[in-house]
């Protein structure tokens, strides 16, 4: 699967993604509300240990967590990318009911940035962190050649 942006003029900017069918904007924007109020992105940097040394490596990841399984289903089918999986939570609540079933979507790496790329239009809460994911991705890409935009100027072009 692979995204491009391309400028094609000061205020035109196109993104081409291939490997992925179409999905119409009002389901991205669905989907970026819910990852807004429901979702989680882990961006971070650690060490971890290898038999030949210690290496800076990144961890980045996307989820969705929820008690309706159908939206959770819904999110995983549309973006075809990620997992679906049960999460479940033991013990009992305070007034002594269980909890109920809870069901997680999750993507990680190249699979985040793709859906960064989907929902950074219309995402609020998450916008930074989802920034970050794209913005890690566009300096591999400006290595090896790629024409990446600025995300601002994009925000903005589509808002006009």
């Amino acid at each position: 699967m692979d995204i491009w942006f391309f400028r094609v003029n000061d205020s035109s900017v196109i993104i081409h993604v291939s490997g992925c069918f179409m999905i119409p904007d009002t389901e991205k924007a669905y989907i970026a509300g819910l990852f807004d109020g429901e979702g989680s992105i882990d961006f971070t940097k650690r060490k971890e240990k290898k038999k030949s040394g210690t290496y800076n490596c990144r961890k980045i990841s996307m989820e969705i967590t929820m008690t309706d399984q159908s939206v959770i289903r819904w999110v995983n089918e549309v973006l075809g990318c990620g997992t679906f999986s049960k999460k479940p939570k033991k013990g009992l609540r305070k007034d002594g009911t269980k909890y109920l079933m809870q069901y997680r979507w999750r993507c990680t790496f190249r699979d985040a940035y793709y859906v960064c790329c989907l929902i950074w239009p219309w995402a609020h809460t998450k916008l930074p962190k989802i920034q970050q994911v794209i913005e890690h991705y566009a300096k591999q890409r400006l290595e090896h050649g790629a024409d990446v935009i600025n995300l601002e100027e994009y925000k903005h072009s589509r808002k006009s």
